[in-house]
């Protein structure tokens, strides 16, 4: 009987905290859903609006560019130093000519996206300059269509040459023998942000901007 007692006492010295408890988990799944909510509204948000993305890929196009200024400036360094010991001390030397020529082709393909996002190519407007402002986009937005499937037609076979290059550890036969890949990479990365700036400039165009409007100087 004591025992039954005292049992029945610790019934109910817990029953309000048995009770209370799932007011406790209530709340606490209250406090989640919030968060949650406020995450996906987050997300929600960055996949309607790729400004964010478009953005930051401005930014590494324009340090790209920065890097392809100092890659042609190497490279007149070396030839004029090329020249001057050739002609001036008969001693020339055995890099100059290699590397520079790496210097340019890295250089002009790190260059190109950034040149399309700034509207700098060279542009045939004889007959789009007679059109209106929606017939300027849409031959834009098409002549951005052709320039990202030539894009990635080449990002595809230049990788393919890039990869046969490295495996087979092919070498440029000069007196530096650097191996070829070192070179060939530069076209599969050149034209695959190539090919990521014609789909943003065709996003644009949609979106009624015209080339070089908002691209950094």
């Amino acid at each position: 009987m004591p025992r039954k007692n005292s049992d029945l006492a610790k019934t109910r010295l817990f029953q309000p905290m048995i009770g209370f408890t799932p007011v406790i988990a209530h709340a606490r799944s209250s406090m989640r859903l919030p968060s949650a909510r406020t995450d996906f509204a987050d997300q929600r948000l960055t996949a309607a609006h790729p400004e964010g993305f478009m953005t930051a890929f401005s930014s590494l196009l324009r340090a790209l560019a920065w890097i392809a200024a100092l890659l042609f400036f190497c490279a007149g360094g070396m030839l004029t130093y090329e020249v001057a010991a050739r002609y001036l001390f008969i001693a020339p030397t055995i890099w100059a000519a290699e590397l520079s020529q790496l210097c340019l082709i890295w250089g002009t393909m790190l260059a190109m996206p950034w040149l399309l996002q700034s509207g700098r190519h060279i542009a045939v407007d004889a007959i789009t300059e007679r059109l209106g402002p929606f017939g300027k986009r849409l031959c834009y937005g098409l002549s951005m269509l052709a320039v990202g499937l030539f894009s990635g037609i080449v990002t595809w076979f230049g990788s393919d040459i890039f990869w046969d290059s490295f495996e087979r550890g092919r070498t440029t036969g000069s007196m530096l023998d650097l191996p070829t890949w070192v070179a060939e990479l530069a076209i599969p990365v050149g034209f695959a942000l190539l090919f990521v700036q014609a789909l943003l400039e065709v996003l644009k165009a949609m979106g009624g901007t015209m080339p070089g409007a908002d691209a950094p100087s």
